[in-house]
């Protein structure tokens, strides 16, 4: 991995960007939803309203969203093999590396950490695609400040219609939780194009210290996902008496030994998700808890009832979580034994907002050095 900063033309012009979006009405096909993303005409109004939303000084003029320092440019090394990727390419590259992330104005200032971490420690940083969901909301603005901050970056922001959740969304221990863009790993496999087979998802509050192909190229085996497991953990604390006292509910683990896992890293086979249906899968225990109330922990528990027992184990090594204390106090914590690849913030406690309230845990000096905002008391005249 090198750095260069020289500076270069941006390769994120405000004429660039593809945009792609999942229907709320009706599930789209692969194929309807590829064409959806080549459709020439959509993609020329939304670069027209994107150039014309800069140009307009609504964009990164804008001080209600933080501003950024602009991150180096990140080369590949000798040894890595230079190629590209497009949005409507019909076959799967197996050198490119996709990442999924979320995107909002909340997590922005995580987001853009975790970027910078996943970069500085790649050994091939060009050769890494990521792939941002947001909804309507300021998704222009968040769009200029990750192409302002990161020049270099090949990026795409996809459209999260929320209608698709808050319909099924039930109310959970912590506000946070429940925001629809929690659940929009759900629709990785619909908001993606085709040609990606693989993801890395990675939510916004941690920072990557080791080479993400070490993750990206993780064997699955016949798995559709992969994580870190924690089979200690007492399974039952994250289903409610309800669940566990119905037969048909409780029934829904017979055959497999269910672990805990963490849904903010995850490496997806999305070839087999489509296959398997399992976005379908995921939103019928969503409409269950509607009805029943089986559990309190958001976006997690689904995960758990389709996947926990048919999950390829990760070394724990990628996701030191927990890192921001629990839900409710979000205490200062300590890193878990072992070697670390992955520090992970989950939990109330985010290490900016500790930073900034001047009550900062330990833990949260490994974060600040990938921490790109511009503090306005450095910046000021007076």
């Amino acid at each position: 991995m090198k750095q260069s900063s020289q500076a270069s033309l941006n390769q994120h012009s405000v004429l660039s960007f593809p945009l792609c979006s999942l229907s709320s009405s009706s599930r789209l096909t692969d194929t309807q939803n590829i064409g959806l993303c080549a459709t020439t005409m959509l993609e020329a109004q939304y670069k027209l309203l994107f150039f014309f939303f800069i140009i307009s000084g609504h964009g990164l003029a804008n001080r209600d969203l933080p501003l950024y320092r602009e991150a180096p440019a990140f080369r590949n090394g000798r040894e890595c093999q230079k190629t590209a990727w497009s949005s409507v390419a019909q076959s799967h590259n197996p050198a490119i590396i996709h990442i999924a992330m979320t995107l909002d104005a909340t997590y922005l200032r995580g987001s853009v950490a975790g970027v910078l971490s996943v970069l500085q420690h790649a050994e091939c940083p060009e050769n890494i695609v990521f792939h941002f969901i947001a909804t309507n909301r300021r998704a222009l603005e968040l769009r200029g400040i990750i192409s302002n901050t990161f020049p270099y970056l090949n990026f795409h922001v996809y459209h999260f219609d929320t209608n698709l959740v808050k319909g099924k969304i039930s109310s959970s221990i912590r506000r946070a939780l429940d925001q629809p863009l929690n659940y929009a790993r759900i629709y990785l496999a619909d908001l993606l194009p085709v040609s990606v087979r693989r993801i890395i998802y990675f939510d916004s509050d941690l920072i990557v210290v080791d080479d993400v192909s070490k993750l990206w190229n993780i064997n699955l085996g016949r798995h559709v996902l992969g994580a870190p497991e924690y089979c200690h953990a007492n399974f039952t604390n994250y289903f409610t008496s309800r669940f566990w006292s119905n037969t048909a509910f409780a029934g829904s683990f017979r055959g497999r030994k269910p672990c805990y896992f963490n849904t903010g890293v995850m490496v997806i086979d999305l070839w087999k998700w489509r296959e398997g249906k399992y976005t379908e899968r995921l939103e019928n225990w969503m409409r269950i808890q509607k009805r029943y109330r089986i559990y309190e922990l958001g976006s997690l528990p689904p995960f758990l009832l389709v996947f926990a027992g048919n999950v390829e184990g990760v070394e724990h090594r990628w996701n030191q979580h927990g890192l921001g204390g629990d839900n409710l106090e979000g205490r200062c914590r300590n890193l878990h034994p072992g070697p670390v690849s992955l520090l992970h913030w989950s939990g109330k406690g985010k290490p900016w907002l500790r930073i900034d309230s001047k009550r900062s845990c330990p833990l949260d000096s490994l974060w600040t050095p990938y921490d790109l905002f511009k503090h306005p008391s450095l910046f000021s005249d007076t």
